[in-house]
């Protein structure tokens, strides 16, 4: 019998404000704000990328309806950190006086302080 593997507490480099471009599928080159990060599914949603539109039903709320733009989740292996650069660069992480730190592996920039 195969064990279950909990996934809920999977760590991605990626972090909730962090500017990432696009790169792969439709939307390659864009670039946007990470909005949220679905950790169970590997997704994240993206400011203004992978708009779909979606209908919404009159409510107390939305008196008006109808249909919304609303961006959708992308995977997150298709989404790269921009960094002060302008450039996506990919993110390490190091142990530094006992916290783990994120940086950046191609200028070396630190990015939590």
């Amino acid at each position: 019998m195969k064990k279950k593997i909990d996934v809920s507490y999977r760590k991605y480099k990626i972090k909730k404000g962090d500017t990432v471009e696009v790169i792969a599928g439709s939307d390659t080159g864009r670039r946007g704000e990470v909005l949220s990060i679905d950790r169970q599914k590997g997704r994240v949603f993206v400011k203004d990328i992978n708009l779909v539109k979606k209908t919404m039903p009159k409510t107390q709320e939305n008196q008006k309806g109808g249909i919304v733009e609303k961006e959708a989740s992308i995977d997150i292996s298709n989404v790269m950190f921009v960094g002060k650069s302008g450039k996506p660069e990919r993110i390490g992480r190091k142990v530094i006086d006992g916290v783990i730190k994120r940086y950046t592996k191609k200028s070396n920039e630190m990015l939590d302080k």
